[in-house]
């Protein structure tokens, strides 16, 4: 796979050392000169350019590109080289950097971007995820099919411990796609019983997250901040 990295900073080199890992071939682009530290990741192909200009962008090769990954401190220069990459190019995947959780709202199909990624967030949400029970914690939503990932720590008051998943009627969109257990991951099948403090994974859709939180745990007020 090829992939491109607008940004080489210390974001941009790590995502290209995990893709040169796995074998993916890799190009850095960034328009400081500073940036271009070819010695840090000296198995990547290295551009000097603005990469929110098309001429750079071509230089690049996206047109031979698998995924754009725009790694920049700036949301505005992300969204502009999602979009090109899309619009001009025909990435057929972007994956942009969300720096300020305030513009997230614009990281979707409109710019070019199939899947935002929002450190700020992900970590709240990583924290949520490991002092909560009872309440669900939305891990990651991907933009391109308006799908989330949730979580729940199932309490022990929950109707529905000990409950065969076989037997569980699920609100529309959700699925069950993983149990973590003294932390061991299950992949559950309809004779699995669900048990109370098991980490449950779920996909589903916004929509669906109220009433998935309050089938699997009445009565728990819902958090609105891990949910929006």
């Amino acid at each position: 796979m090829r992939v491109v990295i607008t940004g080489a900073g210390s974001v941009g080199r790590s995502i290209a050392r995990e893709l040169l890992s796995n074998g993916h071939q890799v190009l850095l682009v960034d328009r400081e000169p500073r940036a271009v530290q070819t010695q840090r990741v000296p198995d990547a192909e290295w551009l000097l350019a603005d990469a929110c200009e098309i001429s750079a962008l071509r230089e690049a090769g996206l047109e031979s590109c698998d995924v754009v990954v725009a790694a920049t401190g700036d949301d505005k220069a992300n969204l502009v080289v999602s979009l090109i990459a899309k619009t001009e190019f025909g990435v057929p995947r972007t994956v942009a950097r969300v720096n300020n959780p305030k513009n997230e709202w614009m990281f979707d199909e409109a710019w070019g971007v199939d899947v935002a990624v929002s450190t700020p967030r992900l970590m709240t949400a990583l924290v949520e995820e490991a002092v909560s029970v009872g309440d669900l914690v939305r891990i990651f939503q991907f933009q391109q099919g308006r799908a989330t990932m949730v979580e729940m720590t199932l309490p022990d008051d929950s109707p529905y411990a000990g409950t065969r998943v076989g037997d569980l009627a699920w609100p529309p969109e959700c699925v069950l796609v993983g149990i973590i257990r003294e932390d061991r991951p299950i992949a559950p099948s309809r004779d699995d019983s669900l048990e109370s403090r098991d980490e449950l994974l779920f996909l589903t859709v916004p929509e669906s997250e109220s009433a998935l939180e309050q089938m699997l745990s009445p009565g728990h007020p819902e958090h609105q901040s891990s949910m929006e």
